[in-house]
């Protein structure tokens, strides 16, 4: 085989988020010799309505990716040729040849696939593959082939929107591992690496039959951990010694804000649709950067964060990015249960409800 064709990357999911994201990053980053390897991208819900776009992500010429928004208040448009994918494989029809590569070439396992397919199925007990199995549970078939053929180590790169995605799929396939075979979880527990990450970059919309139309803001952060393997060096993926710092970025700034323009929109019976409307209107803005002033950043400076203002700042360009119709009506689903975690939560984190905090306190409701 030549080594052209050699991937020691192996992806699970076909989103235009891994399209905009890990693809793109890997893409660029192996162009300058700065990447581990190309990819096989695995569609894994045999959804036979997705094969055009299952063989458009592996075309010679690559897939088209378009960023578009703004970046330090100006706008940013570029474009550019996503050529890392090699293979485009379904488990469906293809499980022999992705068990071989899995095997044979893969160093790392990459995941983003949807929120059903972590869903535990009646087939995961099975002790043979199964297409209706769910994710965690192919996996751990690859793994079986993986541990029979010697049993290399090899990384597991989850970057679903789990908490601790690394940790939560790791029990969830040394559960399975323990009915399948003798000595497989074990094998598991010492040579099979599960790494937590978490991902954020707005995909606004897909292109066919393959790409993406994405944000300017990007980042994969990956947890440091023993023996790690970093699949590119690239700007916008950071090893950091603990993820919980930029969770709470995302959650109490970005999130944060998110919910609080819902609670306004709401409570105005306002009649915009997307975000970037909101920030439009200046006396909403200013309303919005004077609860980041006054209630938000003095928590994070009292605790060291000295990123929080420019993280304030690039979140004030991804809500007015003239690009996104980021719906309002998509975020306010779930508003509840949104307030408990973004904002509840931020007083707990903050330990203070005083007066200085009045515009996040007004938005609890009263039990």
């Amino acid at each position: 085989m030549s080594t052209s064709t050699i991937t020691p990357i192996l992806q699970f999911g076909t989103s235009r988020f891994l399209q905009a994201h890990a693809d793109l990053f890997l893409s660029e980053a192996l162009a300058q010799s700065r990447a581990l390897g190309p990819v096989t991208v695995v569609q894994s819900s045999g959804d036979t309505g997705r094969l055009g776009r299952l063989a458009a992500l592996a075309a010679p010429e690559g897939f088209l990716v378009q960023v578009q928004g703004l970046e330090r208040g100006q706008l940013a448009l570029a474009g550019a040729r996503v050529t890392s994918v090699r293979r485009a494989l379904s488990t469906a029809a293809d499980w022999t040849e992705i068990c071989r590569i899995a095997v044979d070439e893969a160093e790392i396992i990459l995941s983003n696939t949807s929120d059903a397919g972590w869903i535990a199925q009646p087939a995961d007990q099975g002790t043979r593959f199964d297409q209706a199995m769910s994710y965690p549970a192919k996996l751990t078939h690859l793994l079986v082939a993986r541990y029979r053929a010697g049993g290399r180590p090899i990384q597991v790169m989850p970057t679903e929107l789990v908490a601790r995605n690394g940790d939560a799929l790791r029990a969830r396939v040394l559960t399975l591992a323990e009915a399948l075979e003798p000595g497989l979880a074990d094998w598991v527990g010492r040579k099979v690496r599960f790494v937590n990450s978490l991902v954020d970059r707005i995909v606004s919309a897909p292109l066919e039959p393959a790409g993406a139309v994405a944000e300017p803001y990007a980042l994969w952060a990956i947890e440091d951990c023993a023996g790690l393997v970093r699949p590119c060096i690239h700007p916008a993926v950071q090893v950091v010694a603990d993820l919980d710092r930029i969770e709470k970025l995302k959650l109490h700034i970005l999130n944060l804000g998110h919910t609080w323009l819902v609670a306004d929109w709401l409570a105005r019976g306002g009649p915009e649709t997307y975000v970037r409307e909101l920030l439009a209107d200046p006396a909403i803005r200013k309303r919005l950067e004077a609860l980041y002033a006054e209630e938000v950043l003095p928590s994070f400076a009292a605790r060291g964060f000295a990123e929080a203002p420019a993280y304030v700042a690039t979140t004030l360009d991804r809500f007015a990015n003239p690009y996104l119709d980021h719906r309002l009506a998509d975020i306010a689903q779930n508003h509840a249960e949104k307030i408990r975690r973004r904002i509840v939560a931020f007083l707990d984190w903050s330990g203070s409800s005083g007066p200085q905090l009045q515009a996040l306190v007004q938005l609890i409701p009263d039990d």
